[in-house]
């Protein structure tokens, strides 16, 4: 019985998980005063993305933050366009500083402020968005 009950939970954790905005972040590359973060995303909606927002954080070895960037990684302006279901895109954040940077042992944290989806719906960023880091 309770391999039954496991495997049902098992089921229906997989399949919430599909459901959502998938993002993976890439490790940051530096290069003088900028740095460099790669964000790989995939739309497990069964809508589309129309635009999404997110910020991304610069942390040294220490966890102190040393950089940060808001931008529209999905739509937001009129060149860039929806995230269709099933599909995906990447964005580059581009973090600059006034000097080079003091480490290169950088580490990003990115998180979503606001996504919106087909017929100006928000998604609850909590529940349709799956951030993870590639190492």
């Amino acid at each position: 019985m309770n391999a039954i009950r496991f495997s049902v939970l098992f089921l229906a954790c997989a399949l919430t998980t599909q459901a959502q905005l998938a993002v993976t972040v890439s490790p940051v590359k530096t290069t003088g005063q900028k740095a460099i973060v790669l964000l790989a995303m995939t739309n497990n909606l069964a809508v589309s993305v129309e635009s999404a927002r997110a910020v991304c954080f610069l942390l040294d070895d220490q966890g102190k933050m040393v950089g940060q960037s808001t931008k529209w990684v999905i739509g937001g302006t009129k060149d860039r366009q929806a995230l269709q279901p099933k599909s995906g895109t990447k964005f580059n954040f581009v973090i600059t500083s006034p000097q080079p940077w003091t480490t290169t042992n950088l580490a990003a944290k990115v998180s979503f402020s606001r996504i919106v989806l087909d017929g100006g719906k928000q998604a609850d960023i909590k529940h349709d968005v799956l951030v993870t880091i590639a190492n």
